[in-house]
């Protein structure tokens, strides 16, 4: 009876507290929306400045297009469904924290013991609570299984079993999980769980510079905050002692100005503080140009490719993205970046060059509803001839943009004409 009355005052405890956020009003803001509306008002003002004659056809073509581009690019931005009316996040809050403590006094007065008096741990003899850790993995093992008997090339089925095996043997890669894991590896060269468990192999194996050699390439693939890169570099370090070879050395990030140079920068005039970061950008592309092409100058070439986009510099952006790419596949969000300052430097109603298409192609593959992607694809398909591949694009993006988007109109004549 005790126990009930607590629970009871907690409850209305809870509920005095929460009733300010009753009669919280929730309000959803649309970052799209916002996106659309400044847009569409630029797309005004070109039309007003055209109108004016301060403003040629050229150029108010161009001013359009770029406009346009960005638009698709807030749409990409914003995948995420449209939220359903969120009223009901008013009560959700509080509901829950009524109910758990209730819920939790329930199962309280289910399964535990109140009326036992409190005893020393020392006292104790409660065997252990940790849960069956081997027959969690035999049924993890056991769905892999028959996920990979419904799809035999699953790449993520192929490794996550061959993990799994490795688990199920005290951690030993065994025979079995390195065949599943080279498969992995030949159908995905970038998975990361392949590549580390067949290292581990490697060094069971008795082949410690092999081991170490498959890591190395892991580790300068993998992004700086791959979760697993802690993991990695201390298995790496335990190899090379154990085998009697010099550890690794962690990778050093590319040269970048120093805190007393960025307080200079601070003191300088806009033009100088622009020739000055424009000097800093030519160092360090001069830098990586003299570098033998080492897989830690990815980094840079990133850092030099965002530097040159920044700038406005978009075609040597493009060969920073490439001189980058080949040290290491870029990631969707890269090859956004990547895509975006290929397309900057189409004139208004050209297609994308073939160099472009290969980028938006992998750009399309990592992310089949990318808008910036769709679009241009559709183009490059339109110029070619190929007008259904091209329909095809453009209607999924018309699908994708919202109802009121400045661009649909536009969109939907190019259909009309592929059609």
């Amino acid at each position: 009876m005790l126990e009930f009355l607590l629970a009871l005052l907690t409850t209305a405890t809870v509920a005095a507290l929460l009733a300010p956020l009753l009669r919280r009003q929730i309000v959803r803001r649309d970052r799209l929306a916002s996106d659309t509306a400044v847009y569409r008002d630029q797309l005004a003002e070109v039309e007003r400045e055209r109108g004016r004659g301060a403003l040629s056809v050229a150029e108010a073509d161009a001013a359009r297009t770029e406009i346009e581009r960005r638009l698709l690019a807030a749409a990409d931005r914003d995948k995420a469904e449209p939220e359903a009316d969120a009223s009901w996040h008013r009560f959700l809050v509080p509901a829950m924290c009524l109910l758990i403590p209730l819920f939790a006094l329930g199962l309280y007065l289910r399964i535990g013991q109140p009326g036992l008096p409190a005893a020393p741990f020392v006292a104790r003899s409660v065997p252990a609570a940790t849960p069956d850790q081997s027959r969690d993995v035999a049924q993890a093992v056991a769905a892999l299984r028959a996920r990979l008997a419904e799809k035999p090339d699953d790449v993520e089925a192929l490794s996550a079993l061959g993990e799994a095996l490795t688990h199920q043997a005290d951690g030993v890669v065994t025979a079995e999980a390195q065949g599943l894991l080279r498969r992995a590896l030949e159908k995905n060269p970038d998975d990361a769980r392949a590549m580390f468990y067949l290292g581990l192999a490697d060094a069971q194996g008795g082949d410690s510079r092999a081991a170490l050699k498959r890591w190395g390439e892991l580790e300068q693939r993998s992004p700086p905050n791959a979760p697993w890169l802690a993991t990695l570099r201390e298995e790496m370090q335990r190899v090379a002692r154990a085998a009697g070879l010099p550890a690794p050395a962690a990778p050093t990030p590319p040269p970048g100005p120093t805190q007393d140079q960025m307080q200079a920068m601070q003191n300088l005039s806009p033009a100088d503080r622009q020739q000055a970061i424009r000097g800093m950008v030519e160092g360090l592309e001069a830098r990586l140009r003299a570098s033998s092409g080492k897989p830690e100058d990815r980094d840079g070439w990133l850092r030099l490719a965002n530097a040159r986009r920044v700038l406005g510099e978009n075609d040597k952006a493009v060969e920073a993205y490439a001189k980058a790419d080949a040290l290491g596949t870029l990631e969707p969000r890269l090859l956004a970046d990547w895509a975006e300052v290929h397309v900057r430097q189409l004139q208004p109603g050209t297609a994308p060059s073939a160099a472009a298409v290969a980028v938006l192609e992998r750009l399309e593959k990592a992310e089949p509803r990318n808008a910036l992607a769709l679009f241009y694809l559709g183009a490059a398909d339109f110029a070619r001839g190929d007008k259904p591949s091209a329909v095809r694009r453009w209607k999924t993006l018309l699908a994708l943009l919202p109802a009121d988007a400045p661009i649909r109109a536009m969109l939907e004549g190019k259909i009309k004409e592929a059609e």
